[in-house]
């Protein structure tokens, strides 16, 4: 029995799927043409798109305009195509772009170049930040500014330090492949804290949360980029 459940909710996935592939194809749709498409019923098929629509995949829209195609006249079909959250669930290929631009601009400049690139994102990121208050006060500045960026991003207070805690990290895939991004992003948070913090765990290498300790004792204040240009000279 358990197995026919199974089977039962395989099917409905598998055709679910199907309709919102073939919503992706042909754009605002109603639910005869699909039902016509896939050969299932129509009362069928507009159970499956009431559900997208409920979960937010779909949205009911006009039909797709056509130069000199008059309206029919009667009661208007209702029209259906997929929101920007459905058409992200068959991916994109953002993240290998990415890789394959770091890589080409490693190759062209070396890591110095990489660093760079890292170094002014999340500088960017983090530009609003004003590091002068106390460490819990500034670690809460951090957070928000990343949680802005995608970041998911939350304060604890752990023992002897206060943890900024990344539950999503958007460039995952990327800074596993670029360790620099994470370098560059922790670098970032220790100049603004004034002192050296501890990585205690990346999404990138497979955890579930990107965890960045800040130790509420000070040790060695860390010196800002702009203070430390006298060092190469």
């Amino acid at each position: 029995m358990s197995a026919q459940r199974h089977h039962a909710h395989a099917s409905v996935g598998d055709t679910r799927h199907d309709v919102m592939s073939l919503m992706l194809k042909l754009g605002p749709v109603t639910a005869s043409d699909l039902a016509e498409s896939l050969g299932l019923s129509a009362a069928g098929i507009r159970r499956h798109l009431d559900k997208l629509v409920e979960d937010g995949l779909a949205e009911t829209c006009g039909p797709r305009a056509v130069a000199g195609e008059e309206t029919t006249r009667g009661r208007p079909a209702k029209y259906f195509r997929l929101t920007d959250e459905g058409r992200d669930l068959f991916g994109s290929h953002y993240d290998s772009l990415a890789a394959d631009a770091i890589g080409v601009l490693r190759e062209i400049g070396g890591e110095e170049a990489v660093r760079a690139l890292a170094r002014q994102r999340v500088e960017k990121i983090l530009a609003e930040v004003d590091g002068d208050g106390d460490v819990e006060e500034v670690a809460q500045q951090l957070a928000r500014a990343l949680d802005e960026s995608g970041y998911a991003a939350t304060v604890t207070r752990a023992g002897e330090g206060i943890q900024i805690c990344q539950h999503h990290c958007p460039v995952a895939a990327v800074a596993a492949e670029h360790p620099e991004i994470c370098e560059a992003e922790h670098e970032a948070i220790s100049e603004i804290v004034g002192r050296h913090v501890q990585p205690l765990a990346l999404i990138a290498d497979g955890d579930g949360i990107c965890t960045t300790n800040i130790p509420l004792t000070a040790t060695t204040p860390v010196r800002k980029q702009s203070e430390r240009s006298g060092d190469f000279d």
